[in-house]
């Protein structure tokens, strides 16, 4: 007996550890954890900012189509050199020390032509020029105001293709963001009955340790009487000992996943879980065609294949430009003036006009330039056919997926009978064990599908809840309260 006496003082020992500890314990529903894990866990927290770190790029993609002003300055740009004069009345060369200064402030506003790439702008400066030693001046130089144009010709616009692409990314990353949330959720749910099978196995290890302490019992005093054989006494000694063993696995076994879900929580050792099963699932009609439409418009895979086909495209437009005349043209017209003071640099400027056209024209390259274009269309044409493919399997996957869920609600009321009929079968079965009417054998039978149904039910609820999530997950929407998902973008950055 002290295998039992061994058991017990574990079991006592486990059981008072909360207690003497000073931990404290939360009895949590699914809901509760899931959204415990939304909130705090290491993977939504991570999700949150993978996604500033595309909301700020989407953001400086939107800062380049607005104005920007900009304030620039030297001061002082200072130089010591020697130069060679020419002394006419000696017609001798000799160098001479030279000290020079120049200071200039500009204020530019330019913005950006999204349609031709090109650059439009308005800026004013004053320079300054300064002699220094013992014959030193001082010299201003102002530009009023300045207007230009800068404009690409035949040249690639990148500006046109990141409007096209950069609103695709970001909303990518945001249905990215809702996808990585319901991947949370799966963990959590994952997380969430392994526990709970945890405790059940918990449960039915300390009920049939009872059980087996029990009968044990009763199969001495018939061994006693004479009315069993030793055999059969062993069979009930094996299973009282098999069955101590049991528990002792369990409760480190529950301890284990206790840790694990604690972990993904955020929680600290001072917290232990208990968790409560929900015997309740919702009734949900899912439609194939409507998570197919779903699906089609919200999987941040279905978009991001889209904007891989016009990166694509994108590199196809830029090698044909680049394998061709390249041209930048320049236009810009201002007002200058300059005086050793600067009031007088402002008084009665001139004007001042310039235009510019710089080209450059591939004459051998020995094939480069058409050689990048083709690898750029051949790279197209692969990029259409795995998104062709792609979408293939990933309608083939919904298909399967909803035909899954379709059959869980079935499942968890299978289960839940089963579990029903196993539990009343052993009790049946055990009452007759004890007047005598059926050997231990039959019992042992009994205890097995009654534990097997038991975990049969849980895995059951488990499917179900995995299935639905990834359902949400797939489409990114709440069939149980039949609206899209949806996050607060704006408070995730702040």
């Amino acid at each position: 007996m002290n295998s039992k006496l061994n058991s017990v003082i574990l079991l006592l020992f486990l059981l008072l550890s909360p207690f003497l500890s000073g931990q404290e314990t939360k009895r949590l529903t699914l809901e509760e954890v899931i959204s415990i894990a939304q909130e705090q866990s290491p993977d939504a927290i991570l999700a949150k900012h993978r996604f500033r770190a595309s909301y700020w790029q989407f953001r400086t993609f939107k800062a380049e189509y607005l104005p920007s002003l900009t304030l620039s300055g030297t001061l002082p740009d200072y130089n010591r050199i020697f130069e060679k004069e020419y002394d006419f009345s000696t017609g001798q060369e000799s160098y001479v020390e030279k000290q020079t200064n120049n200071s200039s402030l500009t204020m530019s506003l330019s913005q950006n032509i999204g349609l031709t790439g090109g650059n439009i702008y308005v800026q004013s400066d004053i320079r300054r020029f300064d002699v220094l030693g013992d014959n030193g001046s001082q010299q201003y130089v102002s530009t009023p105001v300045s207007i230009g144009f800068t404009q690409p010709l035949f040249r690639f616009n990148e500006l046109k293709w990141q409007k096209q692409i950069e609103p695709l990314r970001y909303e990518e990353a945001s249905k990215t963001y809702l996808s990585n949330m319901e991947n949370v959720n799966l963990r959590a749910v994952q997380r969430f009955f392994q526990l709970v099978l945890a405790q059940i196995n918990r449960e039915i290890a300390e009920m049939n340790y009872s059980n087996a302490d029990t009968l044990y019992r009763i199969a001495n005093g018939r061994y006693n009487l004479g009315t069993i054989a030793e055999d059969e006494l062993l069979q009930m000694e094996l299973s009282f000992l098999n069955a101590g063993t049991a528990l002792n696995e369990s409760e480190i076994n529950l301890r284990d996943m206790e840790l694990r879900l604690r972990s993904f929580l955020g929680y600290n050792e001072n917290i232990r879980l208990e968790l409560i099963v929900p015997n309740a699932i919702p009734q949900v009609d899912v439609a194939v065609d409507k998570v197919l439409e779903l699906a089609t418009a919200n999987n941040p895979e279905i978009i991001a294949l889209q904007r891989q086909l016009i990166e694509s495209q994108r590199d196809v437009a830029q090698a044909k430009t680049e394998k061709g005349f390249n041209a930048n043209m320049t236009v810009s017209y201002g007002l200058q003036g300059q005086d050793r003071d600067i009031p007088g640099a402002y008084k009665s400027p001139d004007d001042q006009q310039r235009i510019r056209i710089g080209f450059s024209v591939p004459i051998v390259d020995w094939g480069l330039g058409r050689g990048r274009y083709r690898m750029a269309q051949s790279s197209e044409e692969l990029v259409k056919t795995q998104v062709q493919q792609s979408i293939i399997d990933f309608e083939q996957n919904i298909f399967l997926d909803v035909a899954q869920f379709s059959l869980q609600d079935d499942q968890v009321r299978i289960a839940a009978k089963s579990d029903t009929v196993a539990q009343k079968m052993f009790e049946v079965t055990k009452q007759r064990f004890l007047i005598g009417k059926i050997d231990v054998l039959e019992l042992n039978n009994a205890d097995t599908k009654k534990d097997q149904n038991r975990r049969g039910y849980i895995q059951a609820l488990q499917n179900y809840w995995t299935y639905y999530f990834n359902i949400r997950q797939l489409t990114l929407f709440d069939f149980v309260r039949n609206e899209p998902l949806d996050a607060d973008f704006e408070r995730l950055v702040e």
